[in-house]
């Protein structure tokens, strides 16, 4: 057996316990910031997920489906316990040995006779944390005498529409004794028992309006309210032990109902365990007796809690000879069945689908990690072994291709059951959680790449979610965040108008897939891409997965047909383009547009295009009905008349213009985003390919390397970003490119310096543009962008929470953000090149 599990070289790391010294900090107060201390999240898609910083700690509870919880519960948790033979033959009554709970981050409140495991240093190394999501690794070096390794990981793979949305969390030890002398190791993991906590407390919570426009609401959950909780001790003819933590709920379960589970196995090791501590104590319960001797004291309570909290814990204890490496497997596991949205709206999660929905298979849950998991293990590494061979990519990319796709599992996801409508379930995940509405349409038109590459069936989920939405209509009339912020209270607009494509598929306090269009910043019925965006997405999902499903796209075409009849009537003078209203009415939606934009319009002309492509296929297939090749004729003239305005309306000889209302001349990084569109479905140039090589080249010029040079100038408190706190650094003062601004003026520089969207460098925003940078052979600009970006994040304390944007002055906004996934677009886009 190897010594050490094999972990891939590009696998990010950093030392456990360190400090982050220049961590990026939140722009707006209001805007969610946790701090730096998070690793890649363990449990399936839509089932909840649990995170682990690299510090040790467990510390983020997305197990309430969109809700979010960051919080140390300290008496969850590992802990190791060695004893070499020399301690062994001078043992004492009292025991001897070396014992650590496994985090650097002791509790401030509890647990205050527990020992914690010292944190790396500048010139002492205590162990190095590894992520290449869905798996991850923590190294422990130079405190215990046996090689210590726990390799953790959720079985996620591409393709995989059962395991992947199961609600486990497989850790792996390996221990392996280095020494010419025995040595005894004993790993105990204790956890709380948190049935009943995730649920918000208050039903059907007011919609509230925040400082910045955003609509919010109260998140109240149950923590630490454990009446009537029990934990009990199971044991199987498999060898596993372990227990499960349950309570007195009982009929069908509601959400928040349920059990959590822990279990282990090993042939060899001896197995003590306490079904019943007091985590919110001092911890000597537990610890006295495992730090003496690595062994507890094998007491069982399955009584009831009065409220007070209530944990258990097992240990496996061995001895390894010199030379000896042994592998101990734990599991985590939770069956929470029900994600409850408005009162009396819910749906069952999709792992009920294998595993029944009475919220009482934990323990079967368990059994099946412990039964299955050497073949999780090959399977994951069979999906990313060709990738992570690929020798043409760069580690650092190959790192970040992976962790983004972090934000599927803890971005508050939601995969409920399967239906005869939907045969995988229905699929979802937040634009984020400041921005808590699912599939953000806008925002997906990039980040969809992860889940139309990898797991294609949920992308046409989403995308029949949003095609049954477009018939719809909400009259009910809101208050526009936009305008509230600038002091017009009374701009309402209704809620959804009947043709118009949803800006998303609702939140998670109402009736999502049903409710949509959740966000009132601005007016959603008003903008000009999300038709455009829609149409678009329901051809690539079906030219990229092969061309074959004609079945999904006449189960859209009716919708596309809708949509676009909607959008036209922004075609104000007849030319066969929408143009814009002067209002942030798309996706950079702080960011005003007049008449007809390069960004919008170019999206109009694909959508066109990929109507056609659609209408046509249907066609082919006898799919189509009747009026079809009427339509087509209809799109086709617009195309025609639209691409001439576009062309003759918006050049002006080296790049696209920004609009033809602002007189503008500030070079967007995005204007040409339907004729990146495009150029990956097969469909044709929205601009002739003489203009795209000039465009980009001026869009690099400007966005980033003349950006940079000019942030680079500035001090941090010298920049006039509208309400931006100062960081701690300033990434372009020290030399450090930050990607592409959205939109400067040629030299480099701001048109207004107080303007938001324009001057933030969006994460997904970039990754799609380096994927058409990519696309037409400017490799070497495509990467230079997407490892800026990709620096700033996985070395300034963004990991697994990427957020939407980053400022030249150390802030960010909007983490765990949806979009960054279009770091597979560019994947993509290199995988063709390469083919």
């Amino acid at each position: 057996m190897n010594q050490r599990p094999n972990i891939p070289d590009c696998a990010w790391q950093w030392p456990i316990g360190k400090k982050w010294e220049t961590p990026y900090i939140v722009r707006y107060a209001s805007n969610l910031d946790d701090g730096p201390e998070h690793g890649a999240p363990l449990g399936g898609f839509g089932a909840g997920c649990v995170g682990r910083s690299p510090n040790g700690s467990f510390n983020l509870w997305h197990l309430d489906g969109g809700e979010h919880i960051f919080d140390s519960f300290p008496g969850c948790q590992f802990s190791i316990f060695e004893q070499t033979a020399e301690q062994t033959a001078k043992q004492t009554a009292e025991g001897t040995g070396t014992a650590y709970a496994m985090s650097t981050e002791p509790s401030e409140s509890a647990l205050s006779s527990w020992q914690w495991y010292p944190a790396s240093s500048a010139d002492h190394s205590t162990g190095q944390y590894h992520a290449l999501y869905p798996r991850s690794w923590y190294v422990y070096e130079n405190v215990f005498k046996a090689q210590l390794t726990c390799e953790q990981f959720s079985p996620i793979w591409a393709n995989s529409y059962q395991e992947s949305s199961y609600p486990v969390a497989t850790f792996v030890w390996t221990a392996h004794n280095p020494t010419d002398q025995p040595l005894t190791i004993s790993i105990m993991l204790s956890w709380q028992n948190m049935v009943g906590w995730f649920t918000n407390s208050e039903n059907s919570p007011n919609i509230q309006q925040r400082e910045d426009g955003s609509p919010f609401y109260d998140y109240v959950p149950r923590l630490r309210e454990s009446l009537g909780n029990y934990n009990k001790l199971v044991c199987d003819d498999e060898k596993a032990v372990g227990f499960v933590m349950d309570g007195e709920w009982g009929g069908e379960p509601e959400e928040g109902d349920g059990q959590f589970a822990i279990a282990a196995s090993h042939p060899t090791a001896e197995v003590t365990y306490n079904t019943r501590w007091e985590p919110d104590g001092d911890g000597r319960d537990l610890w006295d007796s495992f730090a003496t001797t690595g062994r507890l004291n094998n007491f069982e309570d399955a009584g009831i809690s009065t409220d007070q909290q209530i944990g258990g814990a097992i240990a496996l204890r061995l001895t390894l000879a010199p030379g000896e490496t042994q592998q101990i497997p734990f599991v985590l596991s939770w069956d929470l069945p029900v994600t409850e949205f408005a009162t009396g709206k819910f749906a069952y999660r999709r792992y009920t689908d294998f595993f029944n929905r009475t919220g009482r298979n934990a323990w079967a849950l368990a059994q099946t990690v412990l039964s299955n998991y050497r073949t999780w293990q090959q399977k994951i590494q069979a999906w990313q072994q060709p990738i992570l061979e690929q020798q043409e990519l760069p580690d650092w990319f190959k790192m970040a291709l992976f962790n983004e796709l972090y934000d599927l599992a803890s971005g508050g996801s939601l995969w409920s059951a399967a239906s005869a409508d939907d045969p995988v379930g229905q699929f979802g995940v937040l634009e984020c959680l400041d921005y808590r509405w699912y599939e953000s349409l806008d925002v997906r038109l990039y980040g969809g790449f992860a889940t139309l590459l990898l797991w294609p069936e949920l992308e046409k989920s989403v995308l029949r979610a949003f095609a049954r939405a477009i018939p719809s209509a909400d009259p009910k009339p809101r208050i526009i965040g936009y305008y509230y912020t600038i002091g017009e209270q009374d701009h309402t607009a209704p809620r959804k108008l009947k043709g118009a494509t949803p800006h998303d598929l609702g939140a998670p306090n109402e009736d999502p897939w049903v409710a949509t269009n959740y966000t009132s910043y601005q007016d959603c019925n008003q903008w000009k891409d999300l038709s455009s965006d829609f149409v678009l997405q329901v051809w690539r999902a079906f030219y990229v997965t092969g061309g074959t499903d004609v079945d999904f796209l006449a189960d859209c075409w009716p919708a596309v047909v809708e949509t676009l009849a909607y959008s036209k009537q922004f075609d104000t003078d007849g030319d066969g383009l929408i143009e814009n209203s002067g209002a942030p009415d798309q996706t950079f939606d702080d960011w005003r547009l007049q008449g007809i934009s390069a960004y919008c319009g170019g999206l109009w002309i694909g959508a066109l295009s990929a109507a056609i492509a659609i209408g046509e296929t249907l066609i082919q297939h006898k799919r189509a009905p009747g009026n079809a090749a009427i339509v087509l004729a209809q799109y086709r003239r617009w195309w025609q008349h639209g691409r001439n305005a576009y062309q003759k309306q918006l050049w002006n000889g080296s790049y696209y213009r920004l609009d033809t209302g602002s007189g503008s001349d500030v070079v967007m990084a995005d204007q040409l985003c339907g004729q990146f569109c495009t150029s990956t479905m097969g469909l044709p140039d929205v601009v002739d390919q003489d203009y795209i090589a000039p465009t980009l080249s001026a869009i690099y010029d400007a966005c980033f390397v003349k950006f940079n040079a000019y942030a680079a100038q500035l001090e941090p408190q010298n920049q006039k970003f509208e309400g931006a706190q100062t960081g701690h650094f300033s990434a372009a003062a020290l030399g450090m490119p930050i990607g592409c601004a959205n939109g400067v003026r040629p030299d480099g520089s701001p048109q207004n310096p107080d303007d938001t969207h324009q001057l933030e460098v969006w994460t997904g925003i970039n990754f799609g543009l380096a994927a058409f940078f990519a696309k037409v052979g400017k490799r070497t600009e495509a990467m230079t962008i997407t490892e800026a970006v990709v620096q700033q994040i996985y070395q300034h304390g963004l990991q697994f929470r990427t957020p939407e944007a980053i400022t030249a002055v150390g802030t960010f906004r909007a983490c765990h953000y949806l979009r960054p996934m279009a770091i597979w677009a560019l994947y993509y886009t290199l995988s063709a090149d390469d083919a």
